[in-house]
């Protein structure tokens, strides 16, 4: 029975027989994750106090010009995993290619892989605008006790074993799931303990909040430009809300909270759309689904999606069940 004065450390243990594969690795893993949150969290919160923010002079595999604190954050994330000698390969957004990690023997035993973009919306930061961290884990597909390869990566998002972010913002929040519903733990700056505070989080069937970056309305598929038009239209319930950050954490975890649909479509521009499947979808998609939400690229389920390669982009709709359903029909009438 859960309880709202819950640390995460008290809900991991107590809820460790949910996870089929309770030998106590992914506690340690989530508590890693959690150690390192910590410590991105106090660089974000003095970023504007410090010559940290600004760009790194450097990009990374998407071209993207790396933000010095991307750079902490991945340092942050690959150091506390690797310490405690629990995974045996990630996958980040600010690497090229993944990362093979030996057991403390040097034999590879260890089963899992992690999949991570460490500082999501980190454009933001000059603006005060929230970020976040995405992760998703994995047991691994390869035999154990042989180096990590990359098809233990490249699966598809049902077989997630776990998934979540880290939002910093007002106050810092960790959220996941292991396939038995979504909780969310906020820190308390105090203690440096996470504590429970939105338990069995769930998504509003519905919602009047649509978010979408709108400055790219011209570049849409007609399907999406027709949804666009169907949430402000005056009918019903409609027009409902544009509210969109430009952090997909932070969009994310707004809808889920009051009800709303995310979309991040393909363009002319960005004939695949721009958000990744590993270490942004997945993750995002198992946390919707458990929420009682629904993603999918606008045709079909996000985590059915075969992946191909380590950085692949793909379309994105996620949300309240009805809302995401209803792009989809749009999408279908005007493929």
């Amino acid at each position: 029975m859960t309880q709202k004065n819950q640390t995460l450390g008290e809900f991991i243990i107590e809820n460790q027989s949910n996870f089929k594969y309770s030998s106590g690795e992914l506690s340690r893993l989530i508590n890693s994750i959690r150690l390192a949150g910590k410590v991105v969290n106090y660089e974000v919160n003095k970023a504007g106090l410090v010559d940290i923010i600004g760009a790194a002079g450097d990009t990374n595999i998407q071209g993207e010009d790396q933000q010095k604190l991307d750079v902490y954050a991945n340092e942050k994330f690959i150091q506390a995993m690797k310490n405690r000698n629990i995974v045996c390969g990630i996958a980040s957004e600010e690497e090229d290619d993944f990362i093979s990690i030996n057991s403390q023997d040097e034999r590879h035993q260890n089963k899992y892989v992690v999949l991570i973009d460490p500082l999501d919306g980190s454009s933001n930061i000059d603006v005060n605008v929230s970020v976040g961290t995405i992760f998703s884990v994995y047991r691994r597909v390869t035999p154990i006790g042989t180096p990590v390869q990359q098809e233990d990566f490249l699966q598809p998002g049902n077989r997630q074993v776990a998934a979540g972010y880290i939002i910093y913002g007002t106050s810092t929040m960790l959220v996941y799931t292991t396939g038995h519903g979504v909780n969310g733990f906020t820190l308390n700056p105090a203690t440096g303990s996470y504590y429970l505070s939105h338990p069995n989080m769930k998504f509003p069937e519905t919602g009047r909040i649509y978010s979408v970056n709108e400055g790219n309305y011209t570049h849409f598929p007609l399907g999406v430009k027709k949804y666009i038009k169907y949430c402000q239209e005056e009918e019903g319930d409609r027009p409902y809300t544009s509210r969109y950050i430009g952090s997909l954490v932070s969009d994310i975890h707004r809808n889920m909270i009051k009800g709303g649909i995310y979309l991040y479509p393909k363009s002319s521009k960005q004939s695949n759309g721009k958000l990744r499947l590993l270490y942004e979808c997945n993750p995002m998609a198992f946390i919707i689904e458990q929420a009682g939400g629904k993603a999918s690229d606008g045709f079909i389920r996000i985590m059915d999606i075969q992946p191909t390669e380590l950085h692949q982009r793909v379309p994105f709709f996620g949300g309240s069940k009805k809302m995401v359903e209803k792009a989809e029909e749009f999408m279908r009438l005007h493929a």
